[in-house]
């Protein structure tokens, strides 16, 4: 295809063609490829799949003449007429020497497309195993291979070193996001090996189970790592380790010190011939990457495998390339939808748009967006206890930054956000909010809602990733004061090494969480505490109250009663005076009338005395001894054994009357029954008397 045809098509999607054809996953080397043959999708598929393999069809120009091995329809093809060249190809001659990729017709076309292969290399006792399949084949379809290659039964087979755990025998490998290149090893419990096989495979899964450490030095930092990495650990993913630590991609990564049967990155450390327990090595930067690409001098077609199909990818600018210029950013082709609208007023309506937009571009297998604002979203993350049952825990919160500038954005947005182990993941463990800073007015609006939630530094952070950066995806966590964003995960990425960061700001979430927990069950167990002393002290004040009140009302009562009790002696006194005042002289014993001289003993023992008349009435006898303290209503004035014996009627019968004399005989008379108005002659104390008081009943 011309130069100048090419500018005007979406060289995206001729990108992400190039991609799906050839099974090659790293970007940079795609975009390399493609300008090597000024964009002609043809002429790079040609140049990087053999024609033997029946991808394509198609001649050169200067082999016109010779049998196509596609027949003579293909002939026919070859020699039809065809566009006329580009200037640029025009431009310099056909020579061997300039390019590596031969020019090539227009006239070719795909007439299918070679799928992504697996390498696997399996290890089972001291046997090694290749296994080549595609990626829509399944962990079965490993242990039939298996099964004829070892003559292992796959019911006793356990095929072991995947990545995620253990998978079923239906587990598609596409699932799995492998790289290209595996290591596996299979286990057989259930058989017992041979005793030189037993030795071995003792010995080999002892090198299995131990670790190693390795002394890394940075010769241009001038820097030693001392790194402990398991024996079933690969050199890829060593070398990925190294790439984060020290910014070197692995494409790009020089060693020295790995021993010579270390020749495939895809062996463990136990296979690799390292020195155990500890070996040396030494790392640098290549001083030209793109010299590996340099054409040969022969003009041949070429197949180009990516050494490291999970690089972590690299601008294209360190291959002479402009992104504007790669993806006709200033062209007139069709552009797509902004993902999200510029200066909407309302952010749930963004979102709605961003979502909408974005199940239209991947499909709808992707993160639950959050349909609100940045606020609404950290609420729902974060609000809450650390253990709360009823609401549901705290959640991580994950924002992801989304600008359509960026060329990762296609690839991270289709291959990261849209694999479904990440979608699940983040379903369980995250809320996830977006937001598209493509256009100024919507990232300045990003920036200055996450001051308002995160502080400045965070904002700060945000403004200093280039365009190329993008996507992002911020991990925040809720603390108790404050927000603290735990990760910046960037666009240059793999699923496992997305997944691993994710799964490592989890664990960072769980130990906080745990520890939150146990801070809210103390402070619980000291309101607890406080609210039971409070409850005590209540109860205690409660009962010094009442303890109190029923004091006040007993001495009210005591008062009252003291009250009543002066005013009872006040009154029994008034009326002692008044009694005495009334009482008639105490007569003479020289008097000529008859005068009755008693003797009453009180009941304290002393003895009162006094003369009466005899014509005195008994009242005047009860009078004065009321005026001594002792009245009628509260005591009884009583005889001593009657010398003689007094028949009184009463108005009883005979038989009572001597019932009333027996009595009266062993008990003495009560003056106070007898009639007030008798006389003490009446009442026979004449000429003197004994009487007692006795207190009444």
């Amino acid at each position: 295809m011309a130069s100048d045809t090419g500018s005007n098509m979406d060289r995206e999607m001729i990108l992400a063609d190039f991609q799906a054809c050839t099974g090659i996953d790293n970007i940079a080397e795609a975009i390399t490829l493609l300008e090597l043959n000024n964009w002609d999708l043809v002429a790079a598929i040609n140049g990087v799949i053999p024609q033997e393999n029946g991808i394509l069809q198609s001649n050169f120009a200067s082999e016109g003449s010779q049998t196509s091995p596609f027949g003579e329809n293909s002939q026919a093809a070859a020699t039809a007429p065809t566009a006329p060249p580009s200037t640029a190809e025009s431009s310099s001659p056909p020579s061997s020497s300039s390019s590596a990729f031969c020019p090539v017709l227009p006239s070719r076309h795909i007439v299918e497309r070679q799928p992504r292969m697996l390498n696997f290399r399996v290890e089972y006792r001291t046997r090694s195993v290749e296994v080549v399949l595609e990626e829509a084949s399944t962990v079965g379809d490993i242990k039939q291979i298996l099964e004829t290659e070892l003559q292992v039964p796959m019911s006793k087979m356990q095929l072991k070193g995947w990545k995620s755990g253990d998978v079923s025998d239906s587990t598609v490998l596409r699932s799995l996001h492998l790289p290209k290149n595996n290591s596996l090893y299979v286990l057989t419990p259930d058989i017992a090996p041979s005793a030189t096989t037993s030795q071995s495979s003792s010995v080999q899964q002892e090198s299995l189970n131990q670790n190693y450490l390795l002394i890394i030095s940075h010769r241009e930092a001038q820097r030693e790592y001392s790194l402990n990495f398991p024996a079933t650990r690969t050199i890829q993913e060593v070398k990925r380790n190294i790439s984060d630590l020290t910014n070197i991609p692995v494409r790009h990564q020089q060693w020295d010190g790995w021993p010579a049967s270390a020749s495939d990155d895809s062996m463990t450390l136990a296979s690799s011939g390292i020195t155990y327990p500890c070996h040396h090595l030494s790392v640098c930067r290549r001083s030209s990457p793109a010299s590996a690409l340099e054409p040969p001098e022969e003009c041949t077609d070429v197949h180009m495998v990516s050494d490291s199909e999970g690089d972590d990818f690299e601008d294209a600018s360190e291959f002479g390339v402009d992104e504007s210029e790669i993806f006709g950013m200033g062209s007139s082709s069709c552009r797509k939808s902004p993902m999200m609208p510029e200066n909407s007023e309302n952010e749930g309506d963004a979102l709605l748009h961003f979502t909408a937009e974005f199940s239209s571009r991947y499909g709808d297998c992707h993160p639950v967006f959050f349909i609100g604002s940045l606020e609404a979203a950290s609420q729902e993350a974060f609000y809450g206890k650390a253990r709360d049952y009823w609401w549901g825990e705290r959640k991580l919160l994950a924002i992801y930054l989304h600008n359509d500038d960026s060329v990762l954005s296609n690839v991270f947005c289709s291959q990261m956000m849209c694999a479904e182990s990440i979608v699940s993941y983040l379903s369980q463990n995250f809320i996830t909010w977006a937001w598209d800073v493509t256009k100024e007015a919507n990232k300045a609006r990003l920036l200055t809602m996450c001051t308002r939630h995160f502080g400045s530094v965070v904002a700060q952070t945000i403004r200093t990733y280039k365009t190329d950066q993008f996507p992002l995806l911020l991990i925040v966590m809720g603390k108790r004061t404050s927000n603290e964003v735990l990760n910046v995960i960037q666009g240059n990425t793999t699923v496992d090494e997305l997944m691993m960061r994710l799964m490592g700001a989890m664990e960072i979430f769980t130990a906080q969480q745990q520890e939150d927990i146990r801070d809210e069950d103390e402070r619980e167990a000291r309101e607890m505490v406080k609210r039971e002393q409070d409850e005590a002290y209540r109860l205690s004040l409660e009962a010094d109250r009442k303890k109190r009140e029923a004091q006040e009302r007993e001495e009210a009562e005591q008062v009252r009663q003291e009250r009543i009790r002066k005013e009872q002696e006040e009154e029994r006194e008034a009326i002692r005076l008044s009694l005495e005042q009334t009482l008639p002289p105490e007569p003479k014993e020289e008097e000529g009338e008859p005068i009755s001289k008693l003797r009453i003993r009180t009941p304290s023992g002393e003895f009162l005395e006094r003369r009466f008349l005899g014509s005195c009435k008994l009242q005047v006898l009860f009078d004065f001894v009321a005026s001594k303290g002792y009245p009628s209503d509260e005591f009884k004035l009583l005889t001593t054994f009657p010398r003689r014996n007094d028949k009184v009627d009463f108005g009883c019968s005979s038989a009572e009357q001597g019932l009333h004399n027996v009595l009266q005989t062993f008990s003495g008379r009560q003056i106070t029954q007898l009639d007030p108005a008798w006389t003490l002659l009446e009442a026979k104390l004449f000429p003197q008397e004994t009487l007692f008081l006795e207190a009444k009943e």
